[in-house]
């Protein structure tokens, strides 16, 4: 009788994504429609494969509607590798004119397989501390 596997790709390619926001007023400027914002984004790989993070794509949305769209290699500068179990976090940051906006994006990852996957970054807020109720 052949064998067969139970595990599929959500099994194997599971990579879970934790976002933070921080708003950084002594670097904002409300006055010149300048909002800074930090982000720090904790990626956890609960799959049974191991991925290597290589590009990522952000769409940056202020509350005008206004987009900026990033994408680039790895992320500040680096590519982890992440084990089944591993994590890896990093704090990077953006700018929008407004003092509410909104992110959202992907990871490319290539699995130890060699099997190339994206990893969705669903929606966050960016907002300026006391302007949402």
């Amino acid at each position: 009788m052949p064998s067969s596997s139970t595990e599929n790709n959500a099994d194997k390619y599971n990579i879970v994504i934790d976002v933070s926001v921080q708003y950084i007023e002594a670097q904002s400027v409300p006055d010149d429609e300048r909002y800074v914002f930090s982000y720090t984004i904790n990626i956890l790989n609960k799959g049974t494969e191991s991925a290597q993070l290589i590009s990522r794509h952000w769409i940056i949305t202020d509350a005008e509607g206004e987009s900026q769209e990033v994408k680039g290699p790895g992320v500040v500068g680096e590519h982890p590798y992440l084990k089944p179990g591993e994590d890896f976090t990093y704090t990077s940051g953006t700018i929008i004119k407004t003092p509410v906006g909104s992110m959202h994006g992907s990871y490319q990852m290539k699995a130890g397989d060699g099997q190339m996957f994206d990893v969705e970054i669903r929606p966050f807020t960016l907002a300026k501390p006391s302007f949402l109720h």
